[in-house]
């Protein structure tokens, strides 16, 4: 269940983007007023006192630390990554990053991979290239660009491994909201280091509409980390499993949704992956 509302929340992430985007609110804005949001949310979820010097000697902080300056700059090289090489490149370099928390399991963990499991990997893999292909562009692509894809791609896949181990090794089962919001506001304060710069330059205009969109993504954002931690607590599922149902669900759900409520066209390829996502899911659970 935790999966599944994993799934749902961060699909729902990219729709809210597009849709911030059609509406032509502040995207960096929107950001860092959702980072707050869900700082919030996660204060709220949290039942027991919150003592700050406690939350700074806990032994997951710096891990929280880490993952906030991530969280922003990655975001950063994403968008980078789409304005020069295509949302396609993008999209796939931060997706096919699922395969480092994978490997990371595999050995930090000792957590099985039989046949059928490698094969589903290598399916998903597979399906979200698939599905993230789009039509042919003129858009240029360098070997010198490589550099962007590439960091995205270990990026993102640092991040989930960072999730991880963090919250196996040091974070209590009830600790979750609390790690969750430092994670958000430790985001939030670079956001807003990045604004004030931004100002200083003069290049800082208050979009009010950001606020709105920045509360709504940030209660979707919150909680799609909570029940990612919180499917990744669970003892029936190994961590492998997890990631790839959940990267390949994520791809191919927000896939749909593109061609059912903005239109979007999609490739004989894009339906191949989805098929393929749906194997490949079928056979990491089954294994």
């Amino acid at each position: 269940m935790f999966l599944i509302l994993s799934i749902c929340a961060s699909t729902l992430i990219f729709v809210i983007f597009k849709v911030v985007g059609k509406q032509n609110i502040n995207t960096l804005q929107t950001i860092v007023f959702n980072y707050f949001t869900a700082f919030a949310c996660g204060i709220l979820s949290y039942e027991a006192p919150i003592v700050v010097t406690d939350v700074i000697q806990s032994k997951w902080f710096f891990g929280a630390i880490f993952l906030g300056f991530l969280f922003v700059t990655i975001f950063n090289v994403m968008a980078l990554t789409a304005q020069r090489l295509g949302l396609s490149v993008a999209s796939v370099a931060s997706k096919m990053s699922v395969v480092i928390p994978i490997i990371f399991g595999l050995f930090a963990y000792n957590e099985n991979l039989g046949l059928q499991k490698a094969l589903g990997i290598l399916l998903a893999l597979v399906a979200v290239y698939l599905a993230s292909l789009k039509a042919k562009s003129n858009e240029k692509f360098s070997i010198k660009s490589l550099w962007l894809p590439l960091l995205l791609f270990l990026g993102s896949g640092t991040i989930d491994t960072t999730i991880k181990y963090v919250e196996t090794t040091f974070v209590p089962e009830n600790g979750i909201p609390i790690f969750s919001a430092s994670i958000f506001l430790i985001a939030g304060l670079i956001g807003i280091g990045m604004l004030s710069a931004k100002a200083i330059q003069k290049q800082f205009t208050f979009d009010p509409k950001s606020l709105i969109s920045g509360f709504i993504l940030g209660i979707v954002n919150y909680y799609s980390i909570y029940t990612l931690l919180k499917a990744l607590n669970a003892d029936n599922f190994e961590s492998s499993t997890i990631f790839t149902v959940n990267n390949v669900s994520i791809v191919m759900l927000s896939t749909l949704l593109g061609l059912l409520f903005f239109k979007e066209r999609l490739l004989l390829k894009n339906w191949i992956g989805i098929g393929v996502a749906v194997i490949a899911i079928l056979l990491v659970t089954l294994a």
